[in-house]
């Protein structure tokens, strides 16, 4: 099956055979990743970049209308985005399992692309993984604005399941910033990468359309999360592994 990523701006340096894929844009966090392995993952990732582009507005069209064929509901997706590419991906995992399976996990997911992704079923539920952080830094711990490397090793013993690595930051002019990756179902192992972190002001923000982060000297605290699912998801097959936190320090230019 043909793979139909979706466009990001944030990169995960992973040396590990964990696979991880952004859900949604950031400006602050870049994305670089190792290949996707053949078959349950690729179906996975097809499958929730599927979803994530795509389950809002197939739920609010299910709310509304009565729709009994899977090509009449794909179709949507063509006029909705204009891409044939998730047409073709609707109607694949549509007559899989049959219009109203198909209907019924968009309502379930309540737009999550991993649960949803599950109840097709497209991609692997472990509800007995588990994942613990061996170690989380920054380099470097002091420095001027500029690029961190964010490093994390993490261990499992039972495997996880299909999930997310999320990341937040607590900055000195308390403007929320985080991004979250997904993280594909594993087997029990050791697993690491490295988050790069752009901690300068951004040139192209518009103050108009929100807060503009401007690095203010001082400590910033980091939070990692491994989970289960999508992280904070109410949703089964969904729970926090564990989260780790560190701080690095932004130093006068």
């Amino acid at each position: 099956m043909k793979l139909y990523s979706l466009m990001t701006t944030a990169v995960l340096i992973a040396s590990t055979s964990a696979y991880y894929v952004k859900n949604q844009k950031s400006e602050t966090f870049s994305l670089n990743v190792t290949p996707v392995d053949a078959g349950t993952q690729e179906e996975c990732k097809t499958c929730i970049t599927f979803a994530g582009q795509t389950i809002n507005d197939l739920l609010q069209f299910v709310l509304q209308e009565e729709v009994d064929v899977c090509g009449d509901l794909c179709q949507i997706v063509v006029d909705k985005t204009g891409k044939e590419a998730l047409g073709v991906i609707c109607t694949i995992l549509c007559d899989v399992v049959g219009i109203k399976e198909f209907i019924n996990a968009i309502q379930k997911a309540d737009l999550d692309p991993i649960y949803f992704c599950e109840l097709v079923p497209a991609c692997p539920i472990n509800d007995n993984g588990d994942a613990h952080f061996t170690s989380l830094e920054v380099m470097p711990k002091k420095g001027p604005q500029g690029e961190f490397d964010i490093s994390f090793e993490y261990v499992s013993n039972n495997g996880t399941g299909t999930g997310m690595l999320a990341i937040s930051v607590d900055t000195v002019d308390g403007i929320p910033l985080g991004d979250d990756f997904l993280n594909f179902a594993q087997p029990a192992g050791t697993y690491d990468g490295t988050i790069k972190l752009d901690a300068k002001e951004n040139p192209d923000c518009d103050p108009t359309q929100g807060p503009c982060e401007t690095w203010e000297p001082g400590t910033y605290t980091i939070h990692l999360s491994v989970c289960n699912g999508e992280c904070g998801s109410n949703h089964p097959h969904s729970a926090i592994y564990d989260t780790k936190t560190t701080t690095f320090e932004i130093t006068q230019n």
